[in-house]
């Protein structure tokens, strides 16, 4: 009998730092395809190694959380029609070019990817919050491709800069649910951190409506900002991979959000062939 099958039982986060070849890595993966091919249950997307080693490292290799999230992660794509059918980026286009939405080129010192998301980029009233959802979608089921990012996860950084009441009023009690389920229980993703800046007074109805959905470890990584933001967010983020926007010596949101369109645009294929209708 395997010494891991303890580990099996109860993850360990030790694990995620094998690489793919691993023994241990094989025999976690014979099991769990085991598990779930014992469901009753269609999986459309197949159940690769790459693909079943994503759900086992998002829960530090234990086989029953990883099989509930395998589920819960098929049960929200077929739930979730409006954000999950088509994730093709072109039509979104517009969105990307205006800047909405970049990634950082370098990790932060704990390695996680970092996101980032300008509010006052999305016009209301071109783009619905479901649209505005894929957008994150999109960008999650590339990046949780990477091992370093099945690893250590992502950070987010939301800019509420032009946050207006066309905005709060899309975002609707369902919509709030949804984008709490995939944060917590529906994405074989780590969601290390969530920081808000430049929240407005009003904003607080809206994470209002979201927060009662969360965990409380996923309420005590989400952090407040306000206006004054550099010097906090600074404790969270080092200043060489920021861009100038935010107090930071990396590159210019401007080329971020260009060099992520690029490649979101490049993975059209990919991204069509995950996508419900594909």
């Amino acid at each position: 009998m395997s010494e891991a099958l303890e580990d099996f039982e109860t993850g360990n986060p030790r694990l995620n730092e094998l690489p793919d070849h691993s023994p241990v890595v094989a025999e976690a993966l014979t099991i769990i395809r085991q598990r779930v091919e014992a469901e009753d249950q269609h999986w459309p997307l197949g159940l690769p190694d790459p693909f079943l080693l994503r759900f086992l490292r998002a829960r530090d290799f234990c086989i029953e959380q990883a099989v509930r999230l395998l589920k819960n992660y098929h049960k929200w794509r077929k739930e979730c029609p409006e954000i999950s059918a088509d994730l093709r980026p072109s039509p979104l286009l517009k969105l990307y070019a205006a800047g909405y939405h970049g990634v950082l080129r370098s990790r932060d010192e704990y390695g996680s990817k970092v996101l980032i998301y300008r509010i006052e980029k999305w016009d209301p009233k071109q783009f619905t919050a479901y649209e505005v959802f894929r957008v994150s979608l999109i960008t999650s089921e590339l990046i949780v491709k990477e091992a370093e990012t099945q690893r250590n996860g992502i950070k987010a950084i939301f800019d509420l800069q032009g946050w207006r009441l066309a905005h709060a009023f899309q975002i609707t009690p369902t919509i709030a649910k949804k984008i709490a389920s995939v944060m917590t229980d529906s994405f074989p993703l780590k969601v290390r951190g969530i920081h808000l800046i430049n929240e407005p007074l009003f904003f607080t109805p809206v994470f209002s409506l979201i927060r009662p959905f969360l965990p409380d470890k996923i309420k005590e990584r989400v952090h407040l900002h306000g206006s004054n933001y550099v010097p906090t967010l600074h404790q969270h983020f080092s200043e060489s991979i920021l861009p100038p926007e935010y107090g930071g010596t990396g590159p210019p949101m401007n080329d971020l959000c260009k060099e992520w369109t690029d490649y979101i645009m490049d993975s059209e294929d990919y991204l069509l062939s995950i996508s419900d209708s594909g």
